[in-house]
């Protein structure tokens, strides 16, 4: 029982190794760029009315525009679904459209807590330092949205989970770290991050845990939104991390599930964000049925980013980097319906660059599928956008 006991923990270290590094809503890249300030000129129409949500864009009217929300709709929600959004504090831009925005948001998660495990085997809230009781206020002011903190289960190892999973004790241990310090800041909840965290082992604890947790949180009128990876992988189209089993394990019991159907493409296979097929096939494949009342619980994952590709390598880009590409290349932006992604490229030294960045025309694209599938949204995240962009939510 030991040695097995062992191995199971070696396991799921390398696991771990694997997985943890693919999870996009764990970001630790905390560098902040200087902004000089500028007077931005709002506009009194939102985006549709202005003529500016078309597949034929120009790279001048993105330049021109992206800064100048409607200031007369900014308390108005357009989407009639939930709408999940997430704050970092190393994107800082994303508090202030919090404030501006609020009212388009039925949540606001700023990504602030780690919950951790230490050698005594207590559990611990990390990253308290930057919760900002003030910013909630001003959010939430007349106001429905809620403010529910991300907590990570960041830095655990195989041995930790097992310790976790194996003792009933340790399970109430830890739900009532995260309960205390949801009711001793009078939150309504969190999102939970810590599926991907296992590289989809595990799963029959996991679900235990989950449900127990959503249990305790409810009894204590508090809700619980947990991040799950796509069902289906990217290119090649292979089982994810979760399936339909899982989700159907795990419906009854949580308030909301936010999906990650997102980074798709990567530097080794480079290509769109989020394609709209694949989009629709993740959601069809956790809830086949579109009656089901669990379809409204999915959020679906909006990137906010995008991705700069080059060749032999490449990453995120963030909308400050965006238009200052497109301020200096003067590239043409192309439609790629199959995709329903714009795609600019331009050359530099190391080759020819090929942009993957949302557009209005994209994002209007992927809440029209959010409408028709009967679910919600979640936008990762809302520091790293276009402001012109929330005109539609």
């Amino acid at each position: 029982m030991k040695v097995l006991h062992n191995l199971l923990t070696v396991v799921i270290c390398f696991q771990l190794s694997l997985f943890t590094v693919h999870c996009t809503l764990s970001k630790s890249d905390k560098s902040k760029s200087k902004k000089k300030e500028t007077t931005v000129k709002l506009s009194s129409k939102n985006v549709i009315k202005r003529g500016l949500v078309t597949k034929d864009i120009k790279v001048k009217d993105i330049v021109k525009d992206h800064k100048s929300y409607c200031e007369l709709e900014t308390e108005i929600k357009q989407f009639e679904g939930d709408v999940l959004a997430y704050v970092t504090p190393w994107n800082s831009h994303g508090y202030d459209v919090a404030k501006i925005f609020g009212s388009k948001f039925n949540m606001v998660s700023p990504v602030w807590l780690q919950i951790k495990r230490k050698p005594s085997g207590a559990y611990l809230i990390q990253g308290q330092h930057d919760v900002d009781q003030g910013w909630v206020k001003v959010v939430t002011k007349n106001r429905r949205t809620k403010i529910l903190p991300r907590v990570l289960f960041d830095g655990w190892s195989g041995s930790d989970y097992q310790a976790l999973f194996t003792r009933e004790d340790a399970i109430e241990d830890c739900i009532h770290a995260m309960l205390d310090f949801v009711k001793e800041n009078s939150f309504p909840g969190i999102v939970l991050e810590v599926w991907s965290q296992l590289g989809g082992q595990l799963r029959r604890e996991l679900i235990h845990f989950l449900t127990h947790l959503a249990q305790e949180f409810h009894s204590n009128k508090k809700m619980i939104v947990l991040v799950l990876p796509p069902p289906i992988s990217g290119h090649d189209q292979s089982p994810g991390m979760v399936n339909k089993e899982n989700f159907d394990a795990l419906a009854p019991y949580v308030d909301g599930f936010s999906l990650m159907t997102y980074d798709f493409s990567n530097p080794i296979r480079p290509g769109p964000n989020s394609p709209m097929d694949w989009i629709r096939s993740c959601v069809e494949a956790l809830v086949p049925d579109e009656t089901s009342p669990y379809r409204k619980k999915i959020l679906l994952g909006f990137n906010f980013y995008g991705n700069d590709y080059v060749p032999g390598g490449g990453g995120p880009i963030l909308g400050n980097q965006y238009i200052e590409i497109v301020q200096k290349h003067k590239p043409k932006i192309e439609y790629k319906e199959k995709w329903g992604e714009h795609l600019v490229k331009y050359k530099t030294g190391i080759g020819e660059h090929h942009v993957f960045f949302p557009t209005l025309f994209s994002i209007q694209k992927r809440i029209e599928l959010a409408k028709s599938l009967g679910t919600g949204i979640s936008i990762w995240e809302i520091g790293q956008g276009l402001d012109y962009w929330y005109d539609l939510l």
